[in-house]
């Protein structure tokens, strides 16, 4: 329906003018648009269903305009994904499926799965009983798809593709519902390799918004954390001189929003302030690269002294052995964060390793120590600096060596 909308929306509202100057911002305008007349005219909603029927039927025009659509938006995804350092191998909706849809519809009906209900539309039951309390509608009265279709169609369609050991979802919370019952009918239709697909849900994130309003896009969102964390940069007594400040500014406010979302569990909603996110103290992205940057300071003024050979006899006092230990539950972490796929088990095990390093590095000076001591300090804050490197890496997180 939503695309249904925004196709005949798009009709009588769009313009392939403004859709050359700023495509989404335009899309975005018109689907606004026509939702609203929508909640009040039902003329538009009857435009839409009629839309997507004709696209489901492969309706040239509406095909064509679903195409222009996509190609839009997969080019601005791209742009915006490569501003964050990620690059996905195949941009493919459940709608880039539907062409096995109907092998999905007769595999239900084959296996009695597919019922009619006195509306005309098709369910699958997915009641323990099979009395219909719970009950999944595939298919309208109508006989256009539902999401649910597709994302079966695509699933089976994946699996033959690519052949995956695990697939895995990650969309709103929402939506669990909806991947409960996908992974349920999968099982029902035979599909054993169901069991080897997995949702995972996020949160909402509350009081978000930028200067340019209350309605949040991604760019916009990077835009300000740079141009706030160059502000900052511009205002602190203890910045650098940078050959690229703007660039530093970027790393920097990209850091800030991935360890805030980051470091709770990803079904948590959560409130979003500015001003903690970018702060350089506190368990921040920023305060990890910080950290980051000073050990690479350290690493850089001692370059001449050799740290490969050292005596670990002289890192046996506290400071010392608290980094060393927490070092050591590295893989184990890595380990729980991949298993329970909740990536904040690394973040906090980062974010504690820099309070233990920024303590250790107070307390353990190199410069003035006798040289076996410097080599040994040397070695603990080397080892530091690497794993907190890799580890930001990992999280998608570019280090920075000079801030």
């Amino acid at each position: 329906m939503q695309f249904g909308l925004l196709g005949a929306g798009f009709q009588r509202l769009g313009s392939q003018e403004k859709l050359k100057e700023n495509a989404l911002q335009h899309l975005f305008e018109v689907y606004v648009q026509v939702n609203q007349e929508a909640e009040q005219d039902e003329s538009i909603r009857l435009a839409a269903a009629e839309f997507f029927r004709r696209l489901e039927q492969h309706e040239e025009q509406a095909l064509s305009l679903w195409e222009q659509f996509r190609d839009i938006t997969v080019k601005e995804y791209r742009r915006i994904y490569e501003r964050l350092g990620i690059h996905f191998d195949h941009y493919s909706g459940e709608s880039f499926h539907q062409s096995k849809m109907q092998d999905v519809l007769k595999d239900l009906q084959c296996r009695g799965l597919l019922k009619t209900t006195e509306k005309g539309t098709g369910v699958v039951d997915l009641s323990e009983a099979g009395d219909m309390s719970s009950y999944c509608t595939v298919l309208r009265s109508d006989g256009t798809s539902l999401y649910i279709t597709r994302d079966i169609a695509a699933a089976v369609d994946r699996k033959e593709l690519l052949n995956f050991d695990e697939m895995i979802y990650v969309t709103d919370k929402s939506q669990s519902s909806h991947f409960r019952q996908l992974f349920q009918i999968l099982q029902m239709l035979g599909h054993r390799w169901a069991e080897r697909c997995v949702h995972v849900p996020f949160g909402l994130v509350q009081g978000m918004s930028t200067r340019s309003g209350d309605v949040v896009f991604l760019e916009d969102v990077l835009d300000e954390a740079r141009n706030r964390m160059l502000q900052n940069m511009q205002q602190s007594k203890t910045s650098k001189e940078l050959a690229d400040p703007a660039l530093t500014a970027e790393l920097l406010g990209i850091s800030a929003l991935i360890i805030k979302d980051l470091k709770r569990p990803l079904i948590s909603d959560y409130k979003f302030n500015w001003e903690q996110v970018l702060q350089a103290q506190g368990d921040t992205g920023v305060f990890l690269q910080y950290t980051h940057a000073r050990l690479c300071s350290l690493l850089r003024t001692h370059a001449s002294v050799s740290h490969t050979h050292f005596d670990p006899h002289h890192l046996q006092d506290s400071r010392s052995l608290s980094a060393l230990q927490h070092l050591l539950r590295y893989d184990e972490v890595l380990l729980q964060s991949s298993l329970e796929l909740q990536p904040r088990h690394l973040v906090n095990f980062l974010i504690t390793l820099c309070h233990l390093v920024s303590s250790a590095h107070r307390e353990l000076p190199v410069k003035g120590s006798p040289p076996a001591v410097a080599q040994a300090r040397l070695r603990l804050f080397s080892c530091a600096c690497s794993v907190l490197a890799n580890g930001m890496r990992i999280l998608g997180i570019t280090p920075v060596e000079k801030m």
